[in-house]
């Protein structure tokens, strides 16, 4: 089931994105030479496009992709986007309203914590928005060392500001868009569907 939520671009994936974090958390088994990526392979999707080809989007294309998702009865809602926030910055209210929701309806909404970290030189940036809010999992990512991504946001704000879960979200192999097919990624955008795949 699919659906575009952003202004006069239709549901295919013209960034690539998508399809990887798609491909992260529910993606087919081995086939050929081509190893698994998938955590959740027999899952269904509905796949909300919330952000434009060129990767960016508004909040309330969001909020209504989000809100969609809910109204649909999905079990587990994988959001590999967010915005950077102050360190003492509360979270949104907005954000907070459909994540109680959705709990309440039996859905769980798992977030990437942000990648505005920079700590090879000492710079951690607090989990962004919508992860920050407590009814949100918070999803930071690790290396292949199970070390904390160098890029990945840490929980220095309060009241839903922390790290929840981590996952791997470094050296990520998926799918993409054809002709391409597949490619390796890193962020914690990978890391939330690891995260979602595992509790599909």
């Amino acid at each position: 089931v699919e659906r575009s939520f952003v202004p006069g671009e239709g549901v295919a994936d013209g960034n690539g994105h998508g399809t990887h974090c798609a491909g992260t958390a529910a993606g087919s088994l081995p086939r050929g030479n081509t190893p698994r990526y998938g955590v959740a392979p027999d899952a269904a999707l509905h796949v909300g496009k919330v952000l434009s080809n060129a990767g960016s989007g508004r909040e309330r294309d969001i909020i209504a992709g989000m809100l969609w998702a809910i109204g649909a009865g999905c079990a587990v809602i994988s959001m590999s986007l967010g915005r950077a926030v102050r360190e003492g910055e509360p979270p949104s209210p907005d954000y907070e309203r459909i994540g109680q929701m959705a709990l309440q309806k039996g859905s769980l909404i798992v977030a990437a914590a942000g990648n505005e970290s920079a700590r090879r030189y000492g710079h951690i940036a607090p989990v962004g928005a919508p992860a920050n809010s407590p009814s949100i999992m918070a999803v930071a990512a690790i290396d292949q060392e199970l070390g904390i991504a160098e890029f990945s946001s840490g929980g220095l704000n309060p009241a839903g500001g922390e790290v929840d879960i981590a996952a791997p979200g470094v050296g990520i192999f998926s799918s993409v868009p054809r002709p391409e097919m597949y490619r390796i990624l890193r962020g914690t955008s990978l890391a939330c569907p690891h995260g979602a795949g595992l509790a599909a």
